[in-house]
């Protein structure tokens, strides 16, 4: 994956060291991409998805809805360097997917093809749409699956995932989770205001604050407030 040459760079989001090294990510079975809030993580992993094909908000190909336009145009800039383009995948992102389960809930011929995706918790209805959708060789773009999770959804999620990519599928992950984060074998960036680097799991900077946190919550938090 590449910028074109014609891709601005004083604009949101070319600005962004991140998009701008964009081309040093090696995609593997499983890249995991991570990093603080404005690093350009969900920019990228949309990005991705929208070359793919995939509905901006959220979906496959034959999917389409549409809430509001926020997508950036990153998309129109990027140069997709597919050994073998995918036929199949899916784009699930959990800051869009009320609006993807209602436009289901409308139309009469996806509900007869998708489950009922308002009966069940945020987490039970995105687990479902996994299990249903996530079972062939395709790409698979996710953005930050935890924010509908418990660790246990993700311990779910996480054997979706391993099933999928035996059969050859390949996903790119954007989250703050450690727990996918330590997905085993998945090619880890971290995005930083500096750039764009591979690093192994115990290098990352998140990793690090939420083993401090672990150590000791409570000692954690008086330093962390003070006075307050």
């Amino acid at each position: 994956m590449a910028l074109s040459a014609d891709a601005p760079s004083d604009e949101f989001p070319f600005e962004l060291e991140a998009v701008r090294q964009i081309e040093t990510i090696e995609f593997a079975p499983v890249t995991v991409l991570v990093g603080d809030n404005g690093t350009g993580k969900s920019t990228i992993v949309e990005a991705l998805a929208i070359v793919a094909e995939f509905n901006a908000e959220g979906g496959g190909r034959n999917l389409r809805f549409a809430t509001r336009s926020t997508h950036s145009a990153l998309h129109e800039h990027l140069v997709p360097r597919w050994k073998k383009r995918p036929a199949w995948g899916w784009f699930l992102r959990a800051e869009t997917f009320y609006g993807m389960a209602s436009h289901i809930a409308r139309d009469n011929e996806l509900g007869e093809v998708f489950p009922d995706l308002h009966e069940e918790s945020h987490g039970e209805s995105f687990l479902d749409l996994a299990h249903e959708r996530f079972q062939q060789p395709g790409f698979y773009v996710l953005d930050e699956p935890e924010a509908a999770l418990s660790m246990q959804g993700q311990m779910i999620l996480a054997r979706l995932v391993s099933g999928s990519t035996t059969a050859g599928a390949q996903f790119v992950i954007a989250t703050h989770s450690p727990f996918l984060m330590a997905y085993p074998q998945a090619a880890i960036y971290d995005l930083t205001a500096t750039g764009i680097e591979r690093t192994a799991f115990d290098d990352l900077s998140a990793v690090a604050l939420w083993r401090r946190f672990l150590d000791d919550p409570v000692v954690y938090y008086e330093r962390l407030l003070g006075d307050d």
